[in-house]
């Protein structure tokens, strides 16, 4: 049976792939605040997934990227 991360893994994956491509395809990239927050939300997913599988080292540098990426992402959407 398919847990939630891996369903919130999918979904976030969809949602980065979708968005990127419609900004490559339409040269508007004033969506790049989302795509970086959903890919920053994609990493925290696959943090949580390392912790799970007791790798800690790994965890923890997924969660620290998913912080950065959610500051850079609101540090855009305000600018």
């Amino acid at each position: 049976m398919i847990n939630l991360l891996t369903i919130l893994q999918i979904l976030f994956s969809i949602i980065v792939v979708s968005l990127s491509t419609y900004s490559i395809i339409t040269s508007d990239y004033q969506l790049s605040f989302l795509v970086l927050f959903f890919l920053g939300l994609l990493i925290l997913v696959l943090g949580i997934k390392e912790f799970q599988r007791e790798r800690k080292v790994s965890g923890w540098f997924h969660i620290g990227v998913f912080l950065f990426s959610v500051f850079v992402s609101i540090e855009i959407f305000f600018k």
